[in-house]
C-alpha cells in the first residue's frame, strides 16, 4: 500500500511538472493535435501532428522516469522493472492517444457533454479539464501496474 501511494504521488506530481513545465515545448503543445476532419478534407495529412505529439510524450516520460527513479533510490519501494515498464507503457500509449485531442472530443460528445467540449470561457476550458482527468485516470492504472507487477 505504501508503494502504491508513493508511486501515485510521484506520477501525479510528475504529470503536472512534465505536462505544464518541462515536458512540452510551445511547438509541441500547438502541433500535437490531429488535424480536424475539415482539414483532412482540404488535403492535410491525417498524420500531421504526430511528430510534435511523440516528442512531447518522450520528454514527458523522461521526466516521469527520472522522478520515479529518484524516489525509488531514496525510499524502500517494492517495485520491479517489469512493473515500471508496464506502467510507463500504458502511460505512453494513453498520453499520446489523448493528446491527439479528437478522442477527448469524441468521448465528451458521446457522453452528452458536447457543450463542455466547446467551453472556453471564464478561465474554464472543457477540453483541457477533460484531457487532464483522462491523463490522471490513466496514471492511476499505471500506478497499479507499477505496484502489482
Amino acid at each position: 500500500m505504501a508503494t502504491f501511494g508513493s508511486v501515485w504521488a510521484v506520477l501525479a506530481v510528475g504529470h503536472n511538472l512534465a505536462d505544464h513545465v518541462i515536458g512540452q515545448t510551445d511547438h509541441q503543445a500547438e502541433g500535437k493535435a490531429a488535424p480536424s476532419a475539415a482539414e483532412v478534407a482540404d488535403g492535410v495529412s491525417p498524420r500531421q501532428g504526430w511528430g510534435a505529439c511523440l516528442g512531447h510524450v518522450a520528454q514527458y516520460h523522461l521526466v516521469m522516469a527520472v522522478m520515479l527513479g529518484l524516489v525509488w533510490a531514496v525510499l524502500p519501494l517494492q517495485m520491479s522493472f517489469t512493473g515500471l515498464a508496464a506502467g510507463l507503457a500504458v502511460s505512453i500509449v494513453t498520453h499520446a492517444f489523448f493528446d491527439r485531442r479528437w478522442p477527448v472530443r469524441w468521448l465528451l460528445e458521446h457522453v452528452g457533454s458536447k457543450g463542455f467540449a466547446e467551453l472556453k470561457a471564464a478561465g474554464m476550458n472543457g477540453m483541457y479539464l477533460s484531457d487532464q482527468a483522462l491523463h490522471q485516470t490513466a496514471l492511476l492504472a499505471s500506478a497499479l501496474l507499477i505496484t502489482l507487477l
